[in-house]
């Protein structure tokens, strides 16, 4: 049977538009193996996966596991683990990191406050701090949720890391198993689809200097699927690669045709007209189901600056 990721690609699906959606990302270490629900389905405390979840539902905080590149099995508890949040809206844009050897600290967290970019509780609850090092690489490497993320995803988190690149952890889930293998890079929020080591290692330069690259980027996690696939055709459109200048503003309409406004920091703004289409012909979207499907797809159908004039009194 063919993997999902080798007919989605056979077909030159766009990946465009289809990031996993978080203003904030909240990271656990977690060694060992991980289940297809993995915060209930890992040598973490279950309890505590559900706890975490609960707290998490709403504020726009996403929770993940990570653990370091290589083999997992069972390494028994660590001592100590890393903890790392990431806000990824611009004009707010911030990674912070702590240690901790009890991972129930992490419900002393905020999480609407976390969701909102405020990270005064990661420092009250766990010591958290600015993080100084390189920019973060989130390989998704979750094969009990898609064959195609252990198949693809660890041998690219393991090339990277034996190369040296800093920064580079396996992530449980980052949802377009079909674009496999998926990065994560923060603190930014940029998701990438298809990745291979060379691609990923521009990706995470350009972040250290505060740039975008754009080659098989999915989309900024802090926006909805249609601001994503808006704010990409913007920089496409005028060649604007800094990070922290774009953002969405406002999505009006509703499925299948959204008029989007992205706004830059300079006080241009444009409309972005985008329609969800239907990929075909059918495909798997992941390889545990046996049922063809036409995942959405965003299609952008025009992009118009507006007039300052025209966009003050909008």
């Amino acid at each position: 049977m063919s993997r999902c990721a080798t007919v989605s690609r056979m077909l030159d699906e766009p990946v465009s538009g289809t990031a996993a959606t978080a203003t904030t990302w909240l990271l656990l270490e977690q060694p060992g193996p991980w289940g297809a629900k993995a915060l209930t389905s890992s040598h973490l405390d279950p309890a505590l996966g559900r706890a975490l979840e609960a707290a998490a539902k709403g504020t726009g905080v996403r929770v993940a596991l990570i653990r370091r590149p290589g083999r997992h099995a069972d390494p028994g508890t660590p001592a100590v683990r890393q903890v790392y949040v990431a806000h990824t809206v611009p004009g707010n844009v911030w990674l912070h990191s702590a240690t901790t050897r009890d991972p129930r600290q992490l419900l002393g967290l905020d999480f609407a406050a976390l969701g909102a970019g405020d990270h005064r509780s990661f420092g009250a609850a766990l010591g958290g701090r600015p993080h100084r090092g390189s920019a973060l690489a989130l390989v998704c490497t979750n094969g009990k949720r898609d064959r195609c993320c252990a198949l693809l995803g660890r041998p690219l988190a393991a090339e990277l890391a034996a190369s040296g690149v800093q920064g580079t952890w396996e992530v449980t889930h980052l949802g377009g198993h079909r674009f496999s293998p998926t990065v994560l890079v923060l603190p930014y929020g940029y998701a990438y689809g298809r990745a291979e080591a060379h691609a990923v290692k521009e990706v995470l330069h350009g972040a250290q200097e505060g740039r975008v690259v754009l080659e098989g980027c999915r989309g900024c996690s802090a926006w909805e699927r249609p601001g994503q696939a808006a704010e990409l055709a913007v920089r496409e459109a005028v060649g604007e690669y800094a990070a922290d200048v774009l953002s969405v503003v406002r999505t009006e309409g509703a499925a299948p045709r959204w008029d989007v406004t992205v706004a830059h920091t300079d006080g241009r703004r444009w409309r972005v007209g985008v329609d969800q289409g239907a990929s075909l012909p059918p495909r798997p979207e992941s390889c545990g189901v046996s049922v063809l499907g036409s995942p959405a797809r965003m299609d952008v159908v025009s992009v118009r600056e507006v007039r300052r004039t025209t966009a003050l009194a909008s």
